[in-house]
């Protein structure tokens, strides 16, 4: 494959995803942060390997600055506690890594959002299953489908693809939105 091959797959996947992902379900998934933030409440985010790097990526945006000098907001990526991470997996198990981190940083009425571009990770979907037992919005960014996650997601963000590296294209572009959506209306705040 060829680099405008490669770079003609990507935008195509774009054009589906802007066709499949309704857009009322982004809105309502950015007014759900919105609400969470205004009021106090935690924004966690978690995912592994590349979409660990996601969730650091988002809460960097969100903690610091996406596009606008505004406040902090409290932003809190579930993967990048070295310590929390290999204590707890070490000790008990890595499937429930992120549940443990929501059982102590969560609370009723803030925001987990997951990502899991199978939507099958077992660490997250512990996440999922521990939000929904305190009572916080769930937002799941996934591939086709939404795997596991799906029946979890208050809001579902699937990509229309399975494979990794297009999805993963994908979701930066979704985050990126919503960084940049809720920067917005939190400034109007």
């Amino acid at each position: 494959m060829i680099l405008r091959d490669t770079l003609a797959e990507a935008a195509a996947l774009l054009t589906q995803a802007a066709a499949a992902i309704d857009p009322t379900v982004m809105d309502a998934a950015i007014d759900s942060i919105v609400g969470a933030l205004s009021a106090g409440k935690p924004l966690l985010v978690c995912g592994n390997g590349g979409s660990a790097a996601d969730a650091m990526h988002i809460t960097c945006e969100l903690v610091g600055r996406f596009l606008e000098e505004r406040r902090a907001l409290r932003a809190i990526c579930l993967s990048e506690n070295p310590a929390v991470l290999t204590a707890w997996s070490n000790d008990h198990s890595f499937d429930t890594v992120f549940a443990r981190q929501v059982e102590a940083y969560g609370e009723k009425d803030a925001v987990l959002l997951g990502i899991s571009t199978s939507g099958t990770s077992r660490n997250v979907v512990a996440a999922f299953e521990q939000a929904r037992s305190m009572r916080m919005r769930t937002i799941a960014l996934t591939g086709e489908g939404g795997g596991s996650l799906a029946p979890l997601a208050d809001f579902l963000l699937a990509v229309p693809s399975r494979r990794t590296p297009l999805v993963q294209q994908v979701h930066l572009c979704l985050y990126h939105y919503l960084c940049e959506q809720v920067e917005r209306r939190m400034m109007a705040i």
